[in-house]
């Protein structure tokens, strides 16, 4: 139901398809810049995917159907640890052989830049050997701006998939702290050449002040040098504020 409407209505392009796994556990990862990415991921995929998302979501006529049509588990944010709660739910749904999204940010970028990384995702992905899959998502945040509710329609989305990350050369450090940042911030580096974003080096967080305007888009589709993650992974000299690294 969802995916026609979703092709219907705006213009979607996807590249990078073939590098989704035909069968067993994969993480989809891609950058979070507006609501609706949730509805696009799904939509265009070959196989069905699974998210966590908080159980008021069923509280609400509205979202109540939609959501787990769309792969969400509910999870309890009360009492105890959700996010523990919300990662063993995703070992589970990857020891079964699925896919599971993650969005390595943690939350939307207001602003339109790729935060930093969270490392449950690479934790996730050492544990259970499951392959990452770096996504670039480009025009979403034109179609949804920061807190406009209604999507604007017959606008171009682009979904770029990336070639899927092999997490077993880290396979005996799950806990180590420096494995599991540079695991993510190979990830992060990744998904930042597939959306052409400007990178944040902080973690995004829900109170941030969009940008105005917000960063150009580079044109990822032009043939461009390779660089080192830590090269591209750096704040431009102009962004006085975020110029060091967290």
């Amino acid at each position: 139901m969802v995916r026609p409407v979703l092709l219907t209505a705006w213009r979607v392009v996807v590249e990078g398809l073939e590098n989704i796994p035909s069968e067993g556990p994969a993480i989809i990862a891609p950058n979070h810049t507006a609501a609706i990415d949730s509805f696009f991921i799904p939509a265009v995929l070959p196989r069905r995917i699974i998210y966590v998302g908080k159980s008021e979501y069923l509280d609400d006529w509205k979202t109540r159907r939609l959501f787990p049509a769309l792969g969400m588990i509910p999870i309890d944010r009360s009492g105890g640890d959700a996010s523990q709660r919300a990662l063993a739910t995703a070992k589970r749904v990857l020891e079964r052989g699925e896919l599971f999204g993650i969005y390595p940010e943690g939350t939307r970028s207001r602003t339109g830049r790729l935060h930093k990384g969270h490392t449950g995702m690479a934790r996730l992905a050492i544990e259970t050997g499951a392959p990452i899959v770096p996504v670039g998502i480009i025009g979403t945040r034109e179609i949804q701006p920061p807190e406009v509710s209604v999507p604007l329609p017959l606008k171009r989305v682009q979904i770029r998939f990336g070639a899927a990350i092999d997490p077993h050369r880290y396979a005996t450090r799950a806990d180590d702290r420096l494995a599991l940042r540079q695991l993510t911030d190979e990830v992060m580096f990744e998904i930042r050449e597939l959306s052409g974003q400007e990178y944040d080096p902080t973690y995004a967080t829900k109170g941030a002040t969009p940008s105005a305007p917000p960063p150009d888009v580079i044109d990822v589709t032009a043939a461009a040098d390779r660089r080192s993650s830590s090269e591209v992974l750096r704040p431009i000299a102009s962004d006085a504020p975020h110029a060091e690294a967290g």
